[in-house]
């Protein structure tokens, strides 16, 4: 790659989509499209996944690499994927086994745990599950409360739930299955909440860590989406021992998910500096202000610049 000049690519930017984060998506695309011309990329073209015609643009458009700046379903659950595989386009981002895996949290912590990363005791509940009186309270004698309950194929915080009380655990459950078939009931854990930014492929390099400041009960969407310099603490405020855990587990992660040129995952860190891994997000948001542009930028490594590095990492990878 080295000696390749990857700005001369043409590039099909795809976004939008279908998902609950349709917007957020967008929103990230229209960010990566001006970051790439920033970056010296003249070919980049804009495609609503979503549209008429999207399809056959994309495969009739001669593109040396597609940029996926999609998220939620059927942009990181490996739909969008499976289609650039199908039309031989290169693109940037996770392939389409280790975007499915990804997307399903009960099959990430699984693999958490068998890696001997920490994770959250909880359970997978359909939502054909009745959950009554007695399962409720079974659940948080188990976990104790506050108990956290999220859609176990979404992301973004749509469908999470801070439950306080056994009567409310119903409710929660039909809120986060609103849109897919399953939920996930974990064990609230207290601590510092971090998000850990991993970039590259074979050999993954973890970015400064981002500690979350927030005066919500936990990272919702009101408050993802407020200016960065309200919540972010670059790099996080943790001892040595916890820093350097954080990184390797999220290393770790990366590469027993099969990630490929960037993730990002979400700890919350106990009072006796243990990280605790609850997800890893395949293609975190993607605007200059969002949490891995702005621990890169803390790195040396500019929008525009990351930008590119995720293209070369793409092309690597073809």
């Amino acid at each position: 790659m080295a000696n390749i000049d990857v700005t001369t690519c043409k590039v099909a930017l795809i976004s939008g989509g279908w998902s609950d984060e349709r917007e957020i998506a967008l929103a990230s695309g229209c960010a990566c499209e001006k970051a790439l011309h920033q970056a010296g990329f003249e070919r980049v073209d804009f495609i609503d996944i979503a549209e008429k015609g999207a399809v056959s643009k994309l495969e009739n458009g001669n593109y040396d690499v597609a940029f996926i700046a999609m998220h939620g379903l059927y942009g990181e659950d490996g739909c969008i994927q499976g289609l650039c595989e199908i039309l031989h386009v290169p693109y940037t981002f996770s392939g389409v086994l280790a975007s499915a895996m990804g997307t399903e949290k009960q099959i990430t912590k699984t693999l958490y745990k068998a890696a001997g990363i920490p994770t959250p005791h909880g359970y997978e509940i359909t939502k054909d599950q009745k959950i009554d009186e007695q399962y409720a309270q079974k659940l948080v004698d188990e976990l104790g409360l506050p108990i956290f309950v999220k859609p176990a194929t979404n992301g973004s915080s749509y469908g999470v739930s801070r439950v306080t009380s056994a009567e409310a655990l119903p409710g929660a459950v039909k809120l986060a299955c609103a849109d897919g078939d399953n939920a996930l009931i974990e064990k609230c854990v207290v601590g510092t909440e971090i998000t850990v930014p991993v970039i590259g492929n074979d050999e993954p390099q973890a970015l400064p860590i981002v500690e979350i400041v927030t005066g919500a009960e936990f990272y919702d969407l009101k408050v993802k989406y407020e200016p960065s310099s309200l919540h972010h603490v670059i790099p996080a405020r943790l001892s040595e021992k916890a820093y350097k855990l954080a990184q390797q587990y999220a290393c770790e992660a990366h590469k027993i998910l099969g990630c490929r040129g960037a993730s990002r995952s979400d700890f919350i860190v106990t009072a006796d500096d243990e990280p605790v891994l609850l997800e890893t997000n395949m293609i975190p948001g993607m605007t200059e202000t969002s949490l891995l542009p702005d621990s890169a930028r803390h790195a040396g490594i500019e929008f525009p610049e990351l930008c590119r590095k995720f293209i070369e990492f793409a092309l690597e990878r073809a």
